[in-house]
């Protein structure tokens, strides 16, 4: 009989970030080696059923932390969870996370906790006001209940570091982010790939993908957007993903999907690919990118520098630098073939380290070992 593993997120469908896509290529190979649950928040909005998985969902609370939504505390319902698994695999510490490492804690259960993101950085960035408790705080959190698993899974020796400085002691894992590189690749006709998904094949595409929050940074870009459009009139901004609309002044020349359940067909009709985020971790946004044969204009933060070399397969900018991005796009756009050797590298880097099997075979390796224990 196959081990019983809970796996509890305060992300996934429809939410379509980083964590719903992660969980979403991650699932099916875990499925291989245990039988799965997922808890989840209640959001509104289509979802996605894994043939075999249990999704289990809480209501959510009625207002919102930026772009943020949590569920409600439900702590008999998760201690039943808890209680009916032998494993948890933890993908947060929002409202869902918060309860189920504690349950686990509590009843002898191992978790072992996924850092998708750095807490208190996205915290202080995700707020206006009382950045400094707030980051305090979440410190504080993010210590107390990280020390309670018995394993952690981090994308690079920056996010170990960071931990341990801010006083976490569990044992600690690296795990690589992997993409699917058969499902993300280069676009065979890039001007049908435009057409596809609605724009002229003739213009060149600015974009993003990921959640319009602020810790993302996406008012940098439009600025370097507008400032470089003014001599390149024939080039749209194509934002792809939903959150905080506020974030963004639509006009001429931006695009907007909203969510969408496949981002491939987006990423594979753009020219050059933009991360301007003032904190990540390993940005899978910018990894799915590479794959698609981008050349991608990143800041330096979280884990990025690991696999995103200046000048050799991407380019780094500046946070919050306008000018210089500015500049970086528009080389890129008068000089289709530097910024097509950086999409060939870019793609190169991935289909060598970072390939999905790989990261999911280490996930299920890990969480086994501490299944044993």
């Amino acid at each position: 009989m196959k081990p019983k593993l809970l796996i509890s997120t305060d992300g996934y469908i429809p939410r379509w970030d980083g964590i719903t896509r992660f969980l979403l290529e991650v699932i099916p190979r875990l499925e291989r080696s245990f039988e799965i649950t997922v808890l989840a928040p209640d959001f509104k909005g289509e979802g996605s059923d894994i043939p075999g998985v249990k999704v289990v969902r809480l209501p959510l609370l009625p207002f919102h932390m930026g772009d943020i939504q949590f569920s409600r505390f439900r702590i008999k319902t998760v201690r039943e969870l808890v209680l009916n698994n032998d494993v948890v695999f933890n993908q947060s510490i929002g409202s869902i996370g918060i309860m189920t490492i504690r349950e686990a804690a509590k009843y002898g259960i191992p978790v072992a906790s996924f850092t998708h993101s750095i807490d208190w950085e996205l915290a202080a960035k995700s707020i206006k006001r009382w950045r400094k408790v707030s980051t305090f705080l979440v410190k504080k959190l993010a210590k107390h209940l990280y020390n309670k698993c018995r394993l952690l899974m981090v994308p690079g020796p920056e996010i170990l570091v960071m931990l341990q400085n801010i006083g976490v002691t569990t044992r600690m894992e690296k795990v690589s982010l992997g993409v699917d590189t058969q499902r993300f690749a280069p676009a065979p006709d890039k001007a049908a790939a435009k057409k596809a998904v609605g724009i002229d094949p003739h213009k060149n595409v600015v974009g993003f993908v990921g959640r319009i929050a602020r810790e993302k940074n996406i008012p940098t870009l439009q600025q370097a957007f507008d400032m470089m459009r003014k001599d390149n009139p024939d080039t749209v901004l194509l934002i792809v993903g939903e959150g905080l609309r506020n974030e963004i002044k639509e006009g001429e020349g931006v695009i907007i999907t909203g969510m969408t359940n496949d981002v491939i067909p987006y990423l594979q009709a753009m020219d050059v690919f933009v991360s301007p985020s003032l904190t990540e971790t390993s940005s899978l946004a910018t990894m799915e990118a590479m794959a698609c044969g981008l050349p991608v204009i990143v800041t330096p933060v979280g884990n990025i520098p690991e696999y995103v070399m200046h000048e050799k397969n991407g380019l780094f900018f500046g946070r919050r630098d306008v000018e210089d991005l500015a500049k970086k796009i528009e080389f890129l756009l008068q000089h289709p073939d530097e910024s097509a050797k950086l999409g060939a590298a870019a793609r190169r880097t991935i289909e060598q380290n970072y390939q999905w099997d790989a990261t999911a075979g280490r996930i299920t390796e890990l969480i086994l070992e501490l299944k044993r224990k």
